[in-house]
């Protein structure tokens, strides 16, 4: 029998063309490897997040900003071994801030291992200058990026998990369930979203003392409405579908048919909305600090270091630095984010997809 052949591209180191025998035997390594382990659609997400450029551009900026989570007790040593590293240290009490370059005059850190090498400087330094009442904004951004990583964490895979919670049983009962989920999911989005956390966080505060609980609780409180609904309507349509009906005739119990058929095919939408949620989650954080309902006064929050430019608004010409580096900070990692979101709509877009996706 006659094999059909392909005549449009020549096979690697062979000038005759590709048989349909050739094309199987070069897919086959790529079918029982890597896209075999994760399935179709997680090699699909895996590969355009590794190829398309935004998301690479983004998991950069990210990388970056985790690396100097991680390795924060380096770059910015704590003053003492038993002091809290998340206070940032101060140079004396003085109102007006210092520039960057500014020698430290009271209680010095320790100087990094790297600082000599690449300042060419044995005598510590105020990096990036300080705020006013004289803290170190260095230290500020450097340990904030652990405060930002852990409350935009924290605060997005806890709204993920209410609202996939609360959006599938919604869906999948319906009824009077539906009805009542729903009416209390409407209740919480009509409260203007940073001025209900800013409320709740203050409630808060006189409970949990001035710590990241306060605003963390608060933006959980009123974050999850937009995962509930987008979850809900994507099951409303995914529960008429014939493998749910099937594993309903087959007596399959609910939770198991919602974790192990239903969410896995509506997942994808949530990542998005995830990625860009999470980068908001953020600023938002930020915004409470800044209002006074966060932190401590002190504590490495990037929020908390921009407050302390309130006093110097009309001489930002001169105490430019105070409000640059925390604000590149939070922009930088909001934007990280947000590439990364671009990129996984792009990719699990349907109208995105090449023949082969």
């Amino acid at each position: 029998m006659a094999i059909d052949t392909i005549p449009s591209r020549a096979a690697p180191g062979d000038k005759g063309p590709i048989t349909r025998q050739d094309t199987a035997v070069w897919t086959l390594p790529e079918l029982t490897g890597l896209r075999k382990l994760l399935g179709p659609d997680w090699y699909r997400l895996l590969r355009g997040v590794v190829t398309n450029p935004l998301s690479v551009a983004g998991l950069i900026i990210v990388t970056i900003f985790v690396l100097m989570a991680i390795f924060a007790p380096a770059l910015a040593p704590p003053v003492t071994a038993i002091a809290d590293p998340y206070l940032v240290p101060r140079d004396g009490f003085s109102p007006e801030p210092k520039p960057p370059g500014t020698v430290w005059n009271r209680n010095p850190p320790p100087v990094p291992g790297w600082y000599e090498t690449i300042t060419g400087n044995d005598q510590w330094v105020h990096l990036m200058g300080t705020t006013s009442g004289q803290f170190d904004i260095w230290y500020g951004v450097v340990w904030g990026a652990r405060i930002a990583l852990f409350a935009g964490i924290v605060v997005t895979l806890s709204t993920v998990t209410i609202g996939l919670v609360v959006g599938s049983v919604s869906a999948f009962y319906g009824g009077w369930l539906d009805d009542v989920l729903q009416r209390f999911t409407e209740i919480v989005m009509a409260f203007p979203f940073l001025l209900a956390a800013l409320l709740l966080s203050s409630v808060l505060v006189p409970k949990f003392g001035r710590s990241i609980w306060p605003p963390t609780i608060a933006l959980i409180a009123f974050g999850w409405t937009r995962y509930a609904r987008v979850v809900r309507g994507d099951i409303l349509s995914a529960k008429e579908r014939d493998y749910v009906m099937a594993g309903r005739v087959l007596g399959v119990k609910d939770g198991r048919l919602i974790m192990r058929h239903i969410l896995p095919n509506v997942i994808y939408p949530i990542l998005v909305l995830a990625s860009f949620r999470l980068g908001d989650a953020v600023l938002s954080f930020a915004a409470l600090s800044f209002l006074g309902v966060g932190t401590q006064i002190g504590y490495a929050d990037w929020g908390q270091i921009i407050s302390f430019a309130r006093d110097w608004i009309l001489s930002l010409d001169t105490h430019w630095y105070i409000i640059l580096y925390p604000g590149l900070s939070l922009i930088i990692f909001g934007l990280g984010w947000n590439l990364i979101g671009d990129a996984l709509r792009d990719i699990l877009d349907p109208r995105m997809r090449g023949p082969e996706g």
